[in-house]
């Protein structure tokens, strides 16, 4: 696969002339090269999308962001009232909802999820074999896991109301056995790894065939898994696609309950948490702030440079991107268990390290967030216009595929989105310590090892953001 050292920008709206295949052809063709520059355009932990760089230097934004992070924990340092914090993080108001309405809203969500799953394998078989002009790739990536994901995060998590596995999983008989204590929430790390490798080595957003392929055997697997555990058992422990929606979707503003709706300032669902994350339940947050940064890094120059080498010396690209992704996710999860040893013992208390590191475990679903939004929106507004413009014949390719172009100054806004995700994260963090520990001392000294690791972590993705985009090599 040749490599672009520049990331790619979207072209001007594409406006072929009307006057032959060859026409079409090229008009499709220059569309596709936008939306399928790299491999894959998107996978379940982050789903890369595109950064477009931000005309600042690489230097200044590794050390802003830096910098801002370690201000943003002394100013929040002076914040050390607990009823103060409880009552800044704890604000909440129902909204009543009628049971007739809810029953109703239920009933659409569930069928419009069902059939936007059948029409995803439908058009993937019998639509355009053409990753730019079929509806079914536009709406998984660009519509589905761009724009909807963030609507878990920044409104509501609607999730759990339209999966549509979980609404064909009800009608399936009783389980055969019950789901074992034992693995926990391991097999939906495992699931989100293998779906985070599946994205980057393979062109399953780009073959719209392939895509129905892996629809239609995800849906295989998740209906025999819910047949076999019980749907509750299945999607709260192994589905991997509906822990990513729970989790971010414990960022948002609007929570359900069974009073109704719940407004709640962002985050503060996790401030407001009771108990500690098991160890599998940590390892799915941090899986979900690898599974990101590995996506942005295999993009980057240092990558293709540092895996060059061992290309030219006749070592096979899959291997070595299996061996980083499941390396990268050791360190991250030794590395977060280490700085939760570190705050036991700077906090001086009794609670266990695993105890302590399930407990801020959450706050690092601002940064994935911030991510997610960083990488996406941008993705999910050039391709809008795409998406409009094949859904109508979702069958026949479309003469002309428009991509819409974003102002130059959108690298920067991408760049505020994980500065923001990460000073959201300070205070979820700063917050859940006053929770968790007494006085005032004692929970800013539990701060310490994580703000230190957040100022090098926020350095490092601040300088992956900032780095022209090359496909990855090897693939």
């Amino acid at each position: 696969m040749p490599r672009s050292r520049e990331r790619p920008t979207p072209s001007p709206l594409f406006r072929a002339p009307v006057n032959g295949p060859s026409s079409r052809h090229v008009a499709l063709a220059a569309a596709a090269s936008v939306l399928l520059a790299r491999p894959a355009a998107a996978h379940a932990g982050s789903l890369s999308g595109t950064y477009r760089s931000a005309p600042i230097p690489s230097w200044l934004v590794t050390l802003t962001g830096a910098a801002i992070i370690g201000v943003s924990f002394l100013l929040t340092s002076f914040v050390t009232d607990h009823a103060t914090i409880r009552g800044l993080t704890g604000w909440r108001a129902v909204v009543p909802s009628a049971g007739a309405l809810r029953r109703a809203t239920v009933v659409v969500a569930r069928a419009v999820g069902v059939l936007a799953l059948v029409g995803i394998v439908v058009v993937g078989i019998a639509g355009p074999q053409t990753g730019a002009a079929n509806a079914a790739v536009l709406f998984v990536w660009a519509g589905w896991w761009a724009g909807y994901t963030m609507t878990t995060y920044l409104v509501a998590n609607t999730w759990p109301l339209v999966n549509p596995w979980r609404t064909l999983a009800a009608a399936l008989p009783a389980p055969r056995r019950a789901y074992p204590d034992r693995p926990g929430a391991w097999p939906a790390v495992a699931g989100l790894l293998g779906l985070v490798f599946v994205e980057v080595v393979t062109p399953v957003a780009q073959d719209p065939t392939l895509l129905a392929v892996v629809v239609v055997a995800y849906s295989v697997a998740t209906l025999a898994g819910a047949a076999l555990v019980g749907a509750d058992d299945w999607f709260d422990n192994v589905d991997p696609i509906a822990a990513v929606f729970r989790y971010y979707g414990r960022l948002a503003p609007v929570q359900r309950t069974a009073d109704g709706l719940e407004l709640r300032p962002p985050g503060g669902a996790i401030s407001a948490q009771r108990a500690s994350e098991t160890a599998s339940g940590t390892a799915f947050v941090v899986a979900l702030l690898w599974a990101t940064t590995f996506d942005g890094l295999v993009t980057t120059d240092a990558w293709a440079r540092l895996l060059d080498p061992l290309l030219a010396a006749g070592v096979p690209g899959l291997p070595v991107y299996l061996l980083a992704l499941l390396a990268g996710f050791g360190l991250f999860l030794g590395a977060y268990r280490l700085v939760a040893r570190w705050a036991r013992r700077t906090a001086d208390s009794y609670v266990t390290a695993d105890y302590v590191g399930g407990w801020f475990a959450p706050a690092l679903l601002p940064i994935a967030a911030g991510y997610h939004l960083a990488h996406f929106l941008g993705y999910f507004l050039s391709l809008a216009p795409s998406f409009l413009a094949v859904v109508g014949q979702p069958f026949a390719a479309p003469v002309t595929v428009p991509v819409a172009v974003l102002p130059g100054w959108f690298g920067a806004l991408q760049l505020a989105f994980v500065v923001v995700g990460h000073l959201v994260a300070v205070w979820v963090a700063h917050a859940l310590s006053f929770e968790l520990f007494t006085g005032r001392l004692q929970p800013l000294r539990s701060q310490y090892p994580f703000v230190l690791v957040m100022i090098a972590y926020t350095a490092v993705s601040m300088w992956i953001v900032s780095q022209p985009f090359t496909t990855p090599p090897g693939l």
